[in-house]
């Protein structure tokens, strides 16, 4: 009776924390134009780039994908990484440890929030993407995409709740490695290109990033002809990889969240600085 209960208070906190990123993009729908033709401005920089050079259409492809999948990393930066600071600078925090739920299920129910309003944003741009600039695609697997795409977002929006207890350690210097964080990203996970262009040891080290095996893995299912000789790994090994990152990444954030959890009970205080 007491796992019932608390399955149905991790359930309703779940959707409670969800629903105001849900509904916000309902009330604000001007925000969803700018998301979505501001990114595809970007994508659009790159792919007159590739056609002035005479790249191969097929490059056109990698960059419409990886300026959809931008949408996410942004979205872990800003929405799941630095939102406990934010929610700490705003006098929220002390509610959240308080509150007789799961810290767990807040950062759970923020990334759903997070993944359903980033979709939108990513499809619109995809969709754009690919009538505006006529990408040649073929989905040679559809279930291996599907469940590339799928264990991507786990593994990313993991490690977006394990930096979200980072950046509350880190304090007043989160809002600046959540910068540091992004362009370099941006570089050496090749949204904008294979990333094995970078070299094989670059590529394995940004790997960390799970949108760099996702990213690469999708191009391959993708663009198989023109992947082949650019591909990072094959598609099988990387789809182990992000379902070991996953879990990996979900299991130490849930250690972080209970031990800042833990000292801010009985310390007092939510950073090392107590700040």
């Amino acid at each position: 009776m007491n796992l019932r209960r608390e399955m149905k208070t991790f359930l309703r906190t779940v959707i409670g924390r969800a629903y105001p990123r849900v509904i916000g993009m309902r009330r604000e729908k001007s925000w969803m134009l700018f998301e979505v033709l501001l990114p595809l401005l970007q994508v659009a920089a790159f792919v007159y780039i590739y056609q002035a050079i005479g790249a191969p259409p097929e490059f056109t492809g990698f960059v419409v994908l990886g300026g959809a999948m931008t949408a996410y990393w942004m979205n872990v930066l800003w929405s799941m990484a630095s939102q406990l600071y934010w929610e700490k600078e705003t006098g929220n925090l002390e509610l959240y440890i308080i509150a007789p739920t799961s810290r767990m299920a807040i950062l759970i129910g923020m990334a759903a929030g997070g993944i359903m309003t980033t979709t939108i944003r990513a499809v619109g741009v995809l969709t754009l993407g690919v009538l505006i600039f006529r990408v040649p695609m073929e989905v040679t697997d559809v279930p291996a995409l599907v469940g590339v795409f799928l264990l991507t977002l786990v593994a990313l929006y993991g490690l977006g709740m394990l930096l979200a207890s980072l950046f509350l350690l880190w304090g007043r210097q989160a809002w600046h490695l959540a910068n540091l964080l992004q362009e370099p990203v941006f570089l050496v996970s090749g949204f904008y290109f294979p990333v094995r262009a970078l070299g094989f040891l670059v590529a394995l080290g940004a790997s960390i990033v799970p949108i760099t095996l996702g990213l690469d893995a999708m191009r391959q299912l993708l663009f198989p002809q023109m992947m082949e000789g650019f591909r990072f790994l094959p598609v099988g090994t990387q789809l182990g990889a992000l379902a070991v990152q996953a879990v990996v990444f979900l299991f130490l954030a849930h250690r972080a969240l209970r031990y800042f959890e833990d000292r801010a009970r009985r310390e007092g205080r939510l950073t090392l600085r107590g700040l």
